[in-house]
């Protein structure tokens, strides 16, 4: 990523500054690169300014330490980034370079379209779960990935449990609808029958 021979030490600044910060908020190494899901010689890498990282994993690393919009901005341009970009431009691709997102309107939800998949990869470690949603449909039967989100574990609890009470619902209505006996009509003429007292 950045470095060259001239300068072994191209985002020292930068370095020194996301250093600092973790120190701040006593924040271990291995906490931070979990926490974003780097190694943690790549974080050793960044915070001795030897290499800077990717927007995604910098707006990642911004959204850790929920710094103020003044100090991610100046975090943003010591690591040679031209502003703060927005969350929809910064997750616009996966790993490998599929593309996730061209761009989000902000919008009413009706106007938003529904992305189908039908394959899942899940990640989990001590600070998240990661989902990656993907579709089987790339080059090659490769998977194409369609969406990614990530959450505490906490969250992906609670996201299990709606799921999981929504689908119940879902199934009980429907079970409930095709059981109901369609109305039928009389043929025309009716028979009453008297009562004998």
């Amino acid at each position: 990523m950045g470095s060259n021979s001239s300068n072994k030490t191209p985002y020292a600044d930068f370095g020194q500054a996301l250093k600092q910060l973790r120190a701040q908020q006593s924040r271990t190494p291995a906490e931070v690169s979990g926490a974003v899901e780097i190694q943690e010689s790549t974080l050793k890498a960044y915070e001795n300014g030897v290499e800077r990282p990717s927007e995604d994993i910098l707006f990642l690393l911004i959204q850790h330490f929920d710094v103020s919009d003044e100090t991610a901005d100046k975090l943003w341009k010591l690591a040679g980034y031209h502003g703060m970009q927005s969350l929809e431009s910064v997750f616009s691709s996966d790993d490998i370079g599929n593309v996730i997102i061209d761009s989000v309107q902000h919008a009413n939800a009706a106007s938003q379209p529904v992305v189908y998949t039908d394959l899942l990869q899940v990640m989990v470690n001590n600070y998240g779960v990661i989902m990656n949603f993907m579709q089987g449909a790339g080059v090659n039967g490769q998977p194409v990935a369609a969406a990614r989100v990530g959450m505490s574990i906490e969250h992906a609890r609670t996201v299990v449990d709606v799921l999981s009470r929504t689908i119940e619902e879902a199934e009980k209505h429907r079970t409930a609808q095709a059981n109901k006996q369609p109305r039928q009509l009389g043929s025309g003429t009716s028979k009453h029958r008297k009562k004998n007292s």
